[in-house]
């Protein structure tokens, strides 16, 4: 699973990137994704936003077995 999230934030950093910022994946365990945003993102005002309206539902959309997206 892990493999498949990565491909998938791979879709999702060039947007980030636009904006100045970035996302890695620290770690993925019973269906919750890890995640680190960096750059711009990481202290950004709309990060939980971008972290849930974005990279939770494109990822639960192509991944079924993803059941949430944390960040750290």
């Amino acid at each position: 699973m892990r493999e498949k999230i990565e491909e998938v934030l791979e879709k999702i950093r060039p947007a980030l990137q636009a904006d100045g910022g970035g996302i890695e994946l620290v770690d993925v365990a019973n269906g919750v994704v890890k995640v680190k945003l960096t750059g711009a993102c990481g202290g950004c005002p709309v990060s939980t936003m971008t972290l849930k309206m974005g990279v939770e539902r494109i990822l639960k959309e192509q991944i079924p077995e993803v059941k949430k997206v944390e960040s750290l």
